[in-house]
C-alpha cells in the first residue's frame, strides 16, 4: 500500500487541478464534478490525444495542444500521459490521485465498457468503443489496467516526490465514499468563499 500523501487544500486553492488514476478509476467523472462545482475548464486529455479510426497523433501535435488547453488560469485536466506529464503537473497546483482497489476499478469499467458498446456512445474525434476490441484483442482497457494497476501504485509516489513536483498540494483518495466526502466538503466551505470564483472562465 503506498504511502498516505493526502493534503487537502481550500478551495481557494483549487484553481488547476490534475486528476491521475489507474484505466477505470473514474478520471473524467471526477474532473467534470470538478469543473462543475468550482465553475473552472475541464480538460479531457483523452480528447486532445485521439485521432479519428483510434489513431494516436504525434507526440509534438499533443503536446502542442496540451499547451494551448492549459494557458488558462483555471482548469482541472484529467489523464495519465507521461509525454505531457511535464506539462500538466508542472502546471498544476493539486493532484488529485483516484486510488482505488482493483476489484472496484475492474467493475467500473466493465460498466463503463459495456454501457458504451451497446449505446455507441460516441466519444473523441468519432470513436465508439468496440465489442471485439475490449474482449478479444490486446487493445482491451481490461488487459491495458491490469498491466497497468500495479505499476501506477508504486510510480505515482516516486513522481510526485520529484523536486519538480514539490509545489503540488497531492489529494490522494483511496475510496469513492472517500472522494465524495472530499467534493461535499468542498461544496461546503467554497459556499462562503467567494472570491474563489471570481475571474474564473465557463466549463466548456
Amino acid at each position: 500500500m503506498p504511502a498516505d500523501i493526502s493534503r487537502v487544500p481550500p478551495p481557494d486553492g483549487l484553481r488547476r487541478i490534475a486528476v491521475i488514476g489507474t484505466t477505470g478509476s473514474g478520471k473524467t467523472t471526477m474532473a467534470q464534478r470538478l469543473s462543475e462545482r468550482l465553475g473552472i475548464a475541464h480538460v479531457e486529455l483523452d480528447a486532445l490525444h485521439w485521432g479519428s479510426n483510434w489513431t494516436e497523433v504525434p507526440p509534438e501535435v499533443f503536446r502542442e495542444r496540451t499547451d494551448l488547453a492549459l494557458r488558462g488560469d483555471t482548469w482541472v485536466a484529467d489523464g495519465n500521459y507521461s509525454v505531457v506529464r511535464d506539462m500538466v503537473w508542472g502546471r498544476a497546483d493539486t493532484v488529485v490521485w483516484l486510488d482505488y482497489p482493483l476489484w472496484l476499478v475492474m467493475a467500473r469499467l466493465w460498466r463503463r465498457t459495456l454501457r458504451r458498446i451497446f449505446t455507441q456512445e460516441e466519444l473523441w474525434s468519432g470513436n465508439r468503443e468496440r465489442f471485439a476490441a475490449q474482449f478479444f484483442s490486446r487493445e482491451s482497457l481490461f488487459l491495458w489496467a491490469l498491466q497497468t494497476y500495479g505499476r501506477r501504485r508504486r510510480e505515482f509516489p516516486i513522481l510526485l516526490g520529484r523536486p519538480e513536483y514539490g509545489h503540488l498540494t497531492v489529494v490522494h483518495l483511496r475510496s469513492p465514499r472517500a472522494a465524495h466526502a472530499w467534493l461535499a466538503g468542498l461544496v461546503t466551505r467554497s459556499a462562503g468563499s467567494a472570491p474563489a470564483t471570481a475571474g474564473r472562465p465557463a466549463p466548456r
